[in-house]
């Protein structure tokens, strides 16, 4: 797995498309979301990009209050709130183990493959062929 617990903050790496973020949780008095140096609300001005990235935290049974700081790159802005999630879910897990399965039921835990497919040679997109033409 690619995260790893150090001394004061537990790390997860997560993914989504080509978006990859970095995430840092530190168990503390007061609960704070950073990405990239900027306060989660100026960064996802959407709501449901904010729901995406708290909403592995919102699955805690008891709560917990955590200082969250993520780096992320790539990708477009949904793709990076699904990376931000699977980063922090990740991270929970190796937290605290017993999270492992609620936060995997609730598919926080898979990681999304789809991309987009590459245009293929003849074809005017992926699948998109020229329009044919009787005469």
């Amino acid at each position: 797995m690619a995260t790893k617990a150090t001394g004061e903050y537990i790390e997860g790496i997560g993914r989504r498309k080509t978006a990859i973020a970095r995430v840092r949780i530190t168990p503390s008095t007061k609960a704070g979301f950073i990405v990239n140096n900027k306060e989660l609300e100026s960064y996802f001005p959407v709501k449901e990009h904010q729901a995406d990235a708290l909403a592995p935290l919102g699955k805690l049974t008891e709560p917990k209050l955590f200082t969250v700081s993520v780096k992320v790159e790539g990708g477009g802005v949904s793709a990076q709130a699904g990376a931000i999630r699977h980063g922090v879910a990740r991270a929970l897990t190796s937290y605290d183990e017993t999270l492992r399965k609620e936060l995997k039921h609730a598919g926080f835990l898979k990681r999304d493959p789809r991309r987009k497919e590459r245009k293929k040679f003849g074809l005017l997109k992926a699948r998109r062929a020229p329009q044919w033409s009787k005469r």
